[in-house]
């Protein structure tokens, strides 16, 4: 939450009446809001403040929804990210989840849905780093040594701080202990839900945490095809 004690939300949506709807909506119910209109001008705009949430638009004039989504990741990768879009084709909203979104709304939507969502995704995201502020453990695997409060995986003088998601799938691999994380667990347990496009969007992080362990030929993440994945070592082949 920021300094004003009120939720600051970015949106970003060039559909006037849409735009000041969801502005007015949001506001009645105690968030604050920053509407951007052009994907030019909320590419400086989001620089200026701290958010809790972002809202995007895909079709936006000068740069698009998805493009000003990957300078956020690029800029703050913990965010909590929404797309709201008429594009609702199934490779559109793959394409979100690989961005690294946290949903996909479709229009036309319900404001009222909306906002229970932001009001659910914020409420995670703050559990998640309170349960990370009030616990630190680190393992060891292979060469690499990762601690779950700081989220930072090293090795050697390499160090690598991963995204909130990216260090709970770690964690629930590594206290597996090389048995399988059913993909239905892990879903659920870090996404909320098991549905395809978490499921589209976990597979993503699956191939992130792969290159931060690349340098420790003997540590490999085994997909099970249609079960889910193990962390395993060589020695456990």
């Amino acid at each position: 939450m920021t300094n004003s004690n009120k939720y600051k939300v970015f949106l970003c949506e060039d559909d006037t009446n849409l735009g000041n709807l969801l502005k007015k909506h949001l506001e009645l119910n105690d968030f604050e809001v920053i509407l951007e209109r052009d994907g030019r001008a909320a590419l400086s705009g989001f620089h200026k403040h701290t958010y809790d949430i972002c809202l995007l638009d895909v079709m936006m004039p000068h740069v698009d929804g998805f493009t000003l989504a990957e300078e956020i990741r690029k800029d703050n990768p913990e965010v909590p990210l929404f797309f709201i879009s008429a594009k609702n084709l199934k490779e559109d909203i793959i394409k979100g989840y690989k961005l690294g979104a946290d949903d996909y709304i479709s229009k036309p939507f319900d404001v009222d849905v909306l906002l229970h969502k932001i009001r659910a995704i914020i409420k995670r995201h703050e559990d998640d780093n309170n349960k990370l502020s009030n616990s630190s453990t680190v393992y060891n695997i292979g060469q690499y040594a990762f601690n779950t409060n700081t989220r930072e995986l090293t090795s050697n003088d390499k160090t690598i701080v991963l995204s909130p998601k990216e260090s709970r799938l770690m964690e629930l691999l590594i206290e597996a202990q090389g048995n399988l994380v059913s993909r239905e667990f892990a879903l659920r347990k870090i996404w909320g839900s098991d549905t395809y496009f978490n499921g589209r969007s976990m597979d993503v992080y699956i191939v992130k945490l792969r290159k931060y362990l690349k340098d420790d030929s003997k540590l490999e993440i085994v997909n099970v095809h249609g079960s889910g994945f193990r962390l395993i070592t060589n020695a456990q082949n």
